[in-house]
């Protein structure tokens, strides 16, 4: 019985083969899943980001990479530059890369109607509910 349990199978594989294949894969998987999650929305951020700052024009409103909000005095095109007013008669050069984005407050404020109220409207929640808490 054991003689022709040995018999029965089958040659061993030559060396390399599958074995490249398996070791090779997970490696190429890890790699597709860093290009869609991480490196190519990457890219996107930072070609809009090289478009926005070609775009500035004399007149926008800007927020630095500092936090400081201004609004654009001179900006010319080729010039890695823009003077930026700050306060009343107080000017400054930022490198066009400090540049976060354009400042827009009404984009930031809470819609209207709306106030300090929480999501749920203050009605009591499921586990307050279950629990009595």
């Amino acid at each position: 019985m054991w003689i022709s349990q040995a018999f029965a199978q089958d040659a061993a594989k030559p060396a390399g083969t599958d074995s490249f294949l398996t070791g090779i894969l997970p490696l190429v998987l890890i790699f597709v899943v860093f290009w869609f999650l991480l490196i190519r929305p990457q890219q996107k951020k930072m070609k809009d980001h090289r478009a926005l700052i070609a775009a500035i024009k004399k007149g926008d409103e800007v927020m630095t990479a500092g936090g400081i909000v201004g609004k654009v005095i001179k900006a010319h095109e080729n010039s890695p530059t823009v003077e930026v007013e700050i306060a009343d008669n107080v000017r400054v050069q930022i490198a066009r890369g400090q540049i976060a984005g354009l400042w827009n407050p009404q984009a930031m404020a809470p819609p209207p109607g709306a106030s300090g109220q929480p999501a749920n409207d203050g009605k009591p929640g499921l586990l307050k509910k279950l629990f009595g808490r």
